[in-house]
């Protein structure tokens, strides 16, 4: 499992903030890394283009000067002249000349190997007449290399026309370079406040568009917590405005069915337990009558004693169900109190099987007494282990086997983490896998056809319930051997509830009381009441 602090922290870095502000960082970053390149380049292109204009026409207007004035053939010296006098004409005395002619080279510098001028270079300017040029990078430098090849008539050569000569300059970039590196640091110096600008508005954006987006969270959290009648406040006509409208309808509508749903619920509720409550009164006038009528049945005719003992086993159905629905409008209604006591389990548990007849029939794995004691309301633990046990009887196969141990872990506190396991297993077919998931819920039958059965169908729910309101859990599962298994986990409870410390996690509406010391006879009044 990842730590709590680096899941907090990929969230944050997952935020919309921090995406709005990475997102115009980007865009900034490539606007002004592509602006700054097309700006440099066309300013590379227009500072480079301007000085070799410059040379070329210079050098153009020197050498068609000077040329007339060399005299040819000529030799080494004269060559050597002409270059040097060309390479004067520029005031910087940046210039190198090589000047070629029928296999005679001389430069303006003793020596120059003029390794700028290439062997293309060369060639272009042997096979055309039009001044060629190149830029050559060396390691500590960038040269400019013009070509050039001369052609005239000299009269002192009784007007032969001359041709062969060739005119090779190379002028170092220098002060273009300069020029360039100064544009790149401008272009670098302009990114940095571009991008910093677009963070800027990437912050103010983003708490533009967050502070709806938060409201909007605030207000489902609080719908999520109930509040429904919580409302956006809608400001402006754009698509946030119409998000905070539209949530508004939502929420409006949501309220009024759940107003509606509330309000059908409370009437279905109200509904099964006046019906339930008027019903007692007849039931019990029944219940006499059918006790009368059982006792002497013996004494009537076949037909006439059947028909007795069938009102009579309908009758105690009836008050069964109506027990069970008014259990279960307790439930519904936030009623249902705990009598909390401290008992032995093991010894609660040989009672209830006691009470209903079930000690020679139930194999039960019990431990010693008052090897495990805990803090729970007799009486619902008594309906809990005999509608287990009782659903095990009726529907599984024999033996059914009881058994109560002691689970959980380590805590705080006396009895921190201890439970109480109580396990009811038969030798039946088992559950099918189908109605595995609905075993506890209200009036669920596995087989649709079995519409009259001895239970009300209300047992497993009923059960359920008072599980949880002691803070524990009941599951259903099937055996790998055969047969169902319902195993009851509870929370061990043996130290005194604190007025700041709650006797259990209560679920909304229901109550806890401690047990008076005169309200044991009761429990036990209550115990041969259920059996």
């Amino acid at each position: 499992m990842r730590p709590l602090g680096l899941r907090v922290g990929t969230h944050r870095l997952r935020g919309l903030r921090v995406r709005l502000v990475v997102a115009f960082a980007l865009v900034a970053a490539v606007t002004a890394t592509t602006t700054g390149a097309l700006t440099f380049r066309e300013a590379r292109t227009g500072v480079l283009q301007q000085s070799q204009d410059a040379v070329i026409e210079l050098l153009r207007t020197h050498v068609t000067r000077l040329a007339p004035e060399l005299v040819l053939p000529a030799g080494r010296d004269e060559l050597r002249r002409f270059a040097a006098e060309v390479a004067g004409a520029d005031p910087s005395g940046s210039w190198r000349v090589l000047v070629v002619y029928r296999g005679l080279q001389a430069t303006s510098v003793p020596d120059d190997p003029f390794e700028e001028l290439t062997p293309a270079l060369r060639e272009a300017v042997g096979s055309r007449s039009a001044t060629v040029f190149q830029r050559v990078n060396r390691a500590d430098h960038t040269a400019l290399v013009v070509g050039m090849s001369v052609g005239f008539t000299s009269t002192a050569s009784s007007g032969w026309p001359l041709s062969g000569l060739q005119v090779f300059l190379t002028v170092p970039q220098t002060t273009e370079q300069a020029y360039v590196d100064a544009l790149v640091t401008a272009v670098e110096r302009a990114a940095v406040p571009a991008l910093a600008l677009a963070v800027l508005l990437a912050l103010l954006a983003a708490r533009g568009v967050l502070r709806p987006v938060r409201a909007l969270r605030h207000a489902t959290r609080s719908i999520a917590e109930g509040r429904l009648d919580t409302r956006l406040a809608v400001d402006g006509s754009d698509e946030l405005a119409e998000l905070s409208h539209t949530f508004n309808e939502t929420a409006a509508a949501l309220e009024e069915s759940v107003a509606e749903l509330r309000g059908m619920e409370a009437r279905a509720r109200r509904f099964a337990a006046d019906v339930s409550h008027e019903l007692r009164t007849p039931l019990a006038a029944m219940s006499a009558v059918t006790d009368v009528l059982d006792e002497d049945a013996a004494g009537l005719d076949p037909d006439t004693a059947t028909a007795v003992r069938l009102i009579s086993e309908e009758t105690v159905k009836l008050a069964r169900l109506v027990d069970d629905l008014m259990e279960i409008s307790r439930f519904d209604a936030g009623a249902a109190v705990l009598h909390l006591d401290e008992i032995d389990l093991a010894e609660s548990l040989r009672r209830t099987l006691a009470a209903r007849g079930w000690t020679g029939t139930v194999e039960a794995r019990l431990p010693e007494p008052d090897a495990l004691r805990a803090r729970v309301d007799p009486r619902r633990l008594d309906v809990v282990v005999a509608n287990l046990v009782g659903n095990a009887l009726r529907h599984g196969s024999r033996p059914v086997r009881l058994s109560l141990r002691e689970g959980g872990g380590a805590g705080e506190g006396p009895g921190a983490g201890r439970r109480a396991v109580i396990e009811v297993l038969d030798s039946g077919p088992g559950i099918p896998d189908d109605v595995l998931p609905h075993v506890f819920e209200r009036f669920y039958k596995s087989d649709a056809a079995r519409s009259r059965t001895e239970g009300s169908g209300l047992g497993l729910a009923i059960t359920e319930e008072n599980v949880r309101m002691h803070g524990g859990t009941v599951r259903a599962a099937n055996r790998p051997e055969g047969g169902a298994a319902f195993t009851v986990d509870l929370p061990l409870r043996r130290d005194e509830p604190t007025p700041d410390e709650p006797t259990r996690d209560r679920a909304p509406g229901e109550r806890t009381r401690d047990r008076a010391p005169g309200e044991r006879t009761r429990e036990e009044r209550a115990w041969r009441e259920w059996a």
